[in-house]
């Protein structure tokens, strides 16, 4: 029996125990009776294996009720089944989407803007492309480098949006293939540049980054995150993300070359 808000999923098995309980038949004997093992009998009576048709003729051969009423009971049990787990994992999500800055994504128009708890959690679904939130928090994500330091974004959701964010982002860079030995003399090129916005400097960055596989994304900054970059692989191209300091080019600088630093360790390696 899987229990919901709203939901009571009983499997036909409960009915099969009651009348068995009615007529003093124990498991044993009715597992004879059906022709089936002990263990086969226990498993369909807790709903672990489904009421096939053809279990239904036996149910009607040996209990007495119609085939179809065995049928009926299993596909309402079905049904019942999957919405009760539905709204569970719902109402997780839900949770979890609370710890997120929701409000502060929608301002930055990473997600659309709602305040129904429900759309929330289905909109951060898509964000993350995923077909539960659980999914975030698994343990199976990849890990990030941040500044040196091996964090897994599991163990900070906010640290998995904006990882996630960075590669929606990078999608869009278009870059060679990987070549850590072109970085030397790319970090030469970037500390010539002398751009008159940030903008300029950014545009640069990325121009020159791209020709070594390495995807640039500036971010702006979310409530809960206490790091300025990362660095993780995706795909055939390293990302490199960054958050955005418009307002002090040199602690840009300085955050870009450590994580710099940190791709020419890991992957020349």
């Amino acid at each position: 029996m899987v229990k919901s808000r709203s939901y009571i999923a009983t499997p036909p098995g409960e009915t099969i125990r009651e009348q068995l309980k009615d007529r003093g038949m124990s498991q044993k004997e009715f597992a004879v009776r059906m022709d089936l093992s002990e263990k086969h009998v226990s498993k369909l009576i807790n709903g672990e294996v489904q009421l096939t048709p053809e279990m239904a003729y036996r149910l009607e051969m040996v209990l007495g009720a119609p085939a179809k009423f065995w049928n009926n009971l299993e596909i309402i049990y079905r049904e019942k089944l999957v919405k009760a787990h539905a709204e569970n994992e719902m109402d997780f999500e839900i949770a979890l989407a609370k710890q997120l800055p929701y409000s502060k994504m929608a301002q930055y128009g990473w997600v659309p803007k709602t305040k129904i708890d429900k759309e929330k959690a289905i909109c951060l679904r898509k964000f993350f492309e995923v077909v539960n939130l659980s999914l975030v928090t698994d343990k199976r994500l990849e890990k990030v480098t941040f500044n040196g330091t091996e964090i897994d974004p599991a163990d900070n959701p906010v640290v998995a949006v904006w990882i996630q964010k960075a590669r929606i982002d990078a999608r869009a860079i278009s870059t060679d293939a990987v070549n850590v030995e072109k970085l030397p003399h790319a970090i030469l090129d970037i500390k010539k540049i002398r751009a008159k916005t940030v903008e300029e400097f950014y545009g640069g960055v990325k121009q020159i980054l791209s020709a070594c596989g390495v995807a640039v994304v500036f971010l702006p900054h979310i409530q809960g995150l206490h790091i300025k970059g990362a660095t993780f692989e995706d795909g055939k191209k390293i990302i490199i993300a960054l958050k955005n300091q418009n307002d002090n080019m040199e602690k840009m600088r300085t955050s870009l070359f450590r994580e710099l630093e940190q791709v020419e360790k890991v992957y020349a390696e």
